[in-house]
């Protein structure tokens, strides 16, 4: 991919648009200001070779944070609270399985709809999968539950400050409004993705050999062992656990928390872990340490993935990209115009794989050429969320999809072949709602 990239700047125009800076200090694209650079860029070799070690130091936040979390699940598999949580669960869901792909799905969605979390869900992976296998599902059905439910969580978005919020300021909406559309398709768009996980979770529990990943095995300190019984410790280790996300959320929305003070919380975690455990500090130190090496490969594909944008930045075909890609849509009535817009806000999450960078990149210019096909600039917005939001789980520029399917050993190939039916579902049916919102005049 990221030599893919790089032979892309010897075919394409390099050029850019205008940028202004707004009150937050952010950068937006001027729309209609698209000119080809005077000066072309020529990237020799070594760049896709520098690419690499820029592409980690651009993604340190997120590779850190990774490192953090897995030594953190580390400590906290020694101490016997996941397998004692384990059995519980198992026992009150072994058979009503479709609560927990359903309630999980929920869950994620909604916290992706109001606050935006996306990489706060990496923690939960393990679980998930030990959950998952435990119950006779696999690797794939547990990061499904997640990522479908945090992709339908940012597809349709009533709040989320990172997306829908960014996208509306720029095109002189009011933020939030609209919101009771987006509410009312969180449960169609739920439902599908429900649909697509159970009936393969049950394909996979009826015959082992069905699962995409029957042929590698999940990490083994991911597999269940033998279930202790729930103590007082594990209890306190999981109101611990509750307060720090609680913590998060409350950061997040209150004081702008992110991936460094986030780190800091998970770090805190392992010392309260080891605490409760009565851990000696050479132990915690060990797990510790065995945790963060488990997710190394993670690591490092996140920094891999990051290199691709590196080059394109570099290569300064980005922009040359979504102008050429938004000429067509002129030339489209509302409605088409409207669900092309989906798809190329499709096509440019590949290239702009953060949602709010692909927001300040593409809204500008897509606004102002909705007014001039007949559409309206909420259902431009609600095309751009379907774009961002439901591609998070399929292009491989997302560092944290890619972390991840790392993180759960589910070759990115066999994922494809998981969640591309979803997305033909969510493309279709994204489509037959941004023509019935032209129609309807939704605004």
């Amino acid at each position: 991919m990221i030599v893919a990239g790089w032979l892309m700047t010897f075919v394409l125009p390099h050029g850019a648009f205008e940028r202004s800076t707004d009150d937050d200090g952010r950068s937006r694209v001027v729309a209609g200001t698209y000119s080809v650079l005077d000066e072309p860029v020529t990237l020799g070799p070594q760049h896709v070779l520098s690419a690499i070690p820029r592409g980690f130091e651009a993604a340190g936040d997120i590779i850190f944070f990774v490192f953090i979390v897995g030594g953190a699940f580390g400590v906290l598999r020694v101490t016997g609270a996941v397998d004692a949580l384990l059995a519980v669960l198992l026992g009150r869901l072994g058979h009503r399985p479709e609560l927990l792909i359903a309630g999980g799905m929920l869950l994620f969605a909604v916290g992706s709809s109001t606050i935006g979390m996306a990489e706060e869900y990496i923690p939960f992976v393990p679980i998930l999968i030990a959950l998952a296998i435990g119950l006779g599902f696999d690797a794939v059905t547990g990061v499904g539950i997640l990522c479908i439910g945090y992709a339908v969580g940012y597809g349709v978005a009533a709040a989320n400050p990172f997306t829908v919020i960014i996208a509306q300021s720029i095109s002189g909406l009011p933020p939030t409004s609209g919101w009771w559309l987006r509410v009312a398709l969180t449960l169609p768009f739920l439902a599908v993705g429900f649909h697509h996980v159970y009936r393969y979770a049950r394909r996979v529990r009826l015959d082992p050999q069905a699962s995409l990943v029957a042929d590698i095995e999940p990490p083994p300190s991911w597999t269940r062992g033998s279930a202790p019984q729930l103590r007082i410790s594990h209890l306190l280790i999981w109101i611990a656990i509750g307060l720090a996300i609680a913590l998060i959320v409350v950061g997040i929305q209150r004081w702008h928390f992110y991936l460094v003070e986030m780190g800091a919380i998970f770090a805190g975690l392992t010392l309260v872990f080891a605490v409760f455990a009565r851990l000696s500090p050479d132990r915690t130190a060990v797990a510790f340490c065995e945790g963060a090496a488990e997710l190394t490969t993670t690591a490092l594909l996140i920094g891999f993935a990051r290199a691709i944008k590196v080059v394109l930045d570099d290569g300064q075909i980005v922009d040359t990209i979504v102008h050429g890609i938004s000429l067509p849509l002129g030339q489209l009535g509302p409605t088409l115009a409207a669900i092309a817009m989906f798809f190329v806000q499709s096509l440019c999450n590949l290239l702009i794989p953060s949602g709010s960078g692909q927001a300040y990149v593409t809204m500008p210019i897509i606004a102002p050429l909705s007014d001039l096909v007949g559409v309206n600039r909420q259902v431009a917005v609600l095309a751009y969320q379907f774009g961002d939001g439901f591609t998070n789980i399929l292009v491989p520029t997302n560092a944290v999809l890619i972390g991840i399917l790392a993180m759960a050993r589910i070759p990115f190939d066999r994922w494809v072949r998981f969640v591309l039916p979803f997305m033909i579902k969510v493309w279709i049916l994204g489509s037959g709602v941004l023509a019935l919102a032209v129609w309807f005049g939704y605004s």
